[in-house]
């Protein structure tokens, strides 16, 4: 099976993980296209990272309207398509984008089946051309895959009829993010656990509140930065739990799994806006890889993420996110439940292996004839 991926995130070594597993798979064929490099306007440049892809080659596309997330395109694309001939042609790109209008146009051409990946979880309409775009890939893509079971009801509400699943983006290594001795243990003080940016949006000040109708045994440790930083540390000072919390700035990637090993479980608050809500929540799969028991809120895709892993609370409601801590906190037995379910179900769903498998199988049902194809609407999650 010739597979050819098209994705500006595989710039990421982080994120070639997924596509080593999938090219590690008997029978599988493998050509990532990536740009050299991601420009947004307003933020730090992402230049792709080398490291070794021993079973499948990179190629660096040349990519026009670079940072312009809906109008830029990859110019030499379809030239590739043609030179490959690629039985699958993946596009890793919203269905509404330019890129991926003439990605699916170059694999039509040569008979290539094909998919693509939403990640929208906002209800939009789409002005043309972008309406247009959207229309082309639900009439010829073979398979859609969307991030989000918000995102799946989008693209359903927008008329594709086709087979559709939802998967995570990237998933994560099990022997990196590895449970600390006695994972299972709630120690004393009990440290609870934030990670990401420090913004309106993510709930922080929630945690914050809770914290303070806690006992004072719990501790709360955040790591990350944002514009919303001096705004949490003054709520701190105000509700009387600075001298409770740790601020650390961001940490690099692969210092994650010793920052998820020296908590006791992690929070993720999130609140839903008009233009945001919670996507995935990668920290949350970090965590529990880690055996670390996790709490979130009610956000987007967080309940989806956690299943039996955690604890899911309504959004903005300090008393809940507060009950579940003592949860963790005070009874040793749901602590230890929770642990081991956490574990397991990132080995079951969101390991780089389980992401390969499952798109493995879309693959192999998307070149089957249509009337014997049995495609799953999502994932067993």
């Amino acid at each position: 099976m010739n597979i050819l991926i098209l994705s500006k995130a595989l710039l990421s070594s982080a994120y070639r993980r997924k596509t080593d597993a999938l090219a590690a798979l008997p029978g599988v064929q493998l050509t990532v296209a990536s740009p050299a490099y991601w420009q947004e306007p307003r933020a730090q440049r992402i230049d792709y990272e080398p490291s070794p892809t021993p079973n499948y080659h990179v190629e660096i596309l040349p990519m026009r309207f670079n940072g312009q997330h809906h109008f830029h395109y990859y110019p030499t694309f379809g030239a590739l398509v043609r030179r490959l001939r690629p039985d699958i042609v993946h596009v890793d790109e919203e269905s509404f984008n330019l890129a991926t209008f003439l990605a699916l146009r170059a694999a039509h051409q040569v008979g290539a089946r094909t998919c693509f990946y939403n990640y929208a979880n906002i209800e939009r309409s789409y002005p043309l051309p972008f309406g247009w775009f959207e229309r082309y890939a639900f009439i010829h893509a073979s398979h859609a895959v969307a991030c989000s079971h918000e995102a799946a009801t989008i693209i359903r509400n927008h008329g594709y009829t086709g087979p559709l699943s939802i998967i995570a983006q990237t998933g994560v290594d099990p022997a990196h993010f590895a449970p600390r001795p006695n994972a299972h243990i709630a120690r004393q003080p009990f440290t609870l656990g934030y990670v990401g940016r420090l913004v309106p949006e993510k709930g922080i000040a929630d945690l914050i509140s809770a914290l303070a109708t806690l006992p004072a045994h719990v501790q709360l440790h955040i790591v990350g930065s944002g514009a919303h930083a001096d705004v949490l540390r003054q709520h701190a000072a105000t509700v009387g739990v600075a001298s409770r919390i740790e601020w650390h700035a961001p940490v690099a990637s692969h210092a994650i799994p010793t920052v998820m090993q020296g908590i006791d479980a992690l929070v993720l608050p999130s609140r839903t806006t008009a233009n945001w809500k919670e996507q995935f929540g990668r920290v949350l799969v970090e965590a529990m890889a880690c055996g670390v028991p996790v709490i979130g809120s009610d956000s987007g895709e967080i309940p989806h993420v956690i299943g039996d892993g955690g604890i899911v609370y309504p959004e903005g409601d300090s008393s809940a996110l507060a009950h579940a801590v003592l949860q963790l906190s005070e009874n040793s037995q749901i602590y230890a439940d929770y642990s081991q379910k956490a574990r397991q179900r990132v080995q079951q769903h969101y390991t780089q292996q389980a992401l390969a498998q499952q798109y493995l199988q879309i693959y192999q049902q998307m070149l089957m004839p249509a009337q014997t194809a049995k495609f799953p609407s999502t994932p067993a999650q």
